[in-house]
C-alpha cells in the first residue's frame, strides 16, 4: 500500500449495484459482541464479524502518537504498513524499508494500542527466499507488540502462509497491486482486467485461504473482481481502492486524515489535519515573534 504520487495513474455484497454473484451469498450470524463493542479485537473477532456482515476498519500507523488516537476512535485493526518508506521516512517506494526500521515503527504502535488488533508489513527482501527467512522475520515482529503480520503475494507464498501459521503466527495476505512488486509490474498499476487476470487472483486467494491466512488486503482491483474474492474465501478480505463489497477498507491514515492536498483516487479526506497542523505551526511562529508566547499562565515565578 503506498501514497506515492504515481499512484494517481455503507453497503454489503447483498445491496443494490452488488455483482450478481455477490448477491447470491448469506453467511449466518455469528455468536459473539459485535466488533465495535470488543474491549480487545482479535483473530476470531474477524471472522465473526465477516460472518454477520460487519464492516471492519483499518488505518495505518506508524508511531505510538498516532496509534493511541486511531485506537482511541474505535479503528478495529492498526497496520504498520511498510508504507511508512513513503509516508513517513522519503522514499519512493516501499522497496528500500528495512526490517529494522519496521521492527521500530511496530514497537512504537503496539505501545500506543490497547483495543485494535496489531498488522506488521514483513518488508521486502525479508520473506521471499522461503518459510525459514520469513519465520524468522515474523518473529522479530512479533516479539515487539505485532498481533499479526502481513505479506504480499498469492500462490507462490502459500507454502510461506502455512508455515508461520502452524508456528501461530497469524498472517494477513495482499493480493492485487502489490507495492513491493512495483518494478516488475511497470508502476502503480490497477490489476486483475481481463478473465485470465481475474481467475488468477481468485486462485491466489483460495490458496493463501487454504493455507490459514487469517485475511487478506485486495489493492487497487476491479470491484466486481474483489466482491467475488470477497464471495469465495471465508476470511475477511480489507480492500484498498477495491470497492465496497469487500468486508473492510483501509486507508493510509495521512491519506484518510488530509495531511497534504493529493490524495490517492480510491481515497476520500475525512479531515484536514495538514492544513490545521499548517496553522497552528504559523500562530506558534507568529506567537513566539511577537512575545505574546510563553505568557505569564506558561511561565513559572521566582
Amino acid at each position: 500500500m503506498t501514497t506515492s504520487a504515481s499512484d494517481q495513474s455503507s453497503a454489503d455484497a447483498a445491496t443494490v449495484g452488488a455483482s450478481p454473484a455477490a448477491a447470491e451469498v448469506t453467511t449466518p450470524a455469528a455468536a459473539g459482541p459485535q466488533i465495535s463493542q470488543v474491549k480487545k479485537v482479535r483473530v476470531h473477532h474477524l471472522l465473526s464479524a465477516k460472518q454477520r456482515g460487519e464492516k471492519l476498519t483499518m488505518l495505518t500507523a506508524y508511531d505510538a502518537v498516532t496509534a493511541r488516537i486511531l485506537d482511541a476512535a474505535g479503528t478495529d485493526m492498526l497496520l504498520v504498513g511498510d508504507s511508512l518508506g513513503n509516508v513517513m521516512l522519503g522514499y519512493d517506494s516501499t522497496v528500500p524499508v528495512t526490517l529494522d526500521e519496521m521492527v521500530v515503527a511496530t514497537r512504537s504502535v503496539a505501545r500506543g494500542t490497547s483495543r485494535a488488533l496489531v498488522v506488521a508489513d514483513l518488508p521486502f527482501g525479508t520473506y521471499e527466499a522461503g518459510p525459514e527467512q520469513a519465520l524468522a522475520s515474523a518473529v522479530r515482529l512479533m516479539r515487539v507488540g505485532a498481533n499479526a503480520v502481513k505479506l504480499e503475494g498469492g500462490r507462490p507464498r502459500a507454502a510461506t502462509v502455512r508455515a508461520l501459521s502452524d508456528a501461530g503466527i497469524p498472517v494477513v495476505g495482499h493480493l492485487g497491486f502489490t507495492p513491493q512488486s512495483v518494478n516488475k509490474l511497470g508502476g502503480f498499476r490497477v490489476q486483475g482486467r481481463g478473465e485470465d487476470a481475474q481467475e488468477a487472483l481468485l486462485a491466489d486467494a483460495a490458496a493463501l485461504a487454504d493455507a490459514g491466512a487469517i485475511g487478506m488486503v485486495l489493492e487497487m482491483m476491479p470491484e466486481p473482481v474483489a466482491a467475488r474474492i470477497t464471495q469465495a474465501v471465508p476470511v475477511p478480505t480489507i480492500g484498498i481502492g477495491a470497492g465496497v463489497h469487500c468486508d473492510g477498507q483501509v486507508l493510509v491514515w495521512t491519506d484518510m486524515a488530509g495531511m497534504e492536498e493529493w490524495k490517492p483516487r480510491f481515497a476520500r479526506q475525512f479531515g484536514q489535519v495538514g492544513r490545521a497542523l499548517q496553522q497552528a505551526a504559523q500562530d506558534y511562529n507568529a506567537a513566539v515573534r511577537d512575545a505574546s508566547f510563553p505568557g505569564a499562565a506558561e511561565s513559572f515565578e521566582a
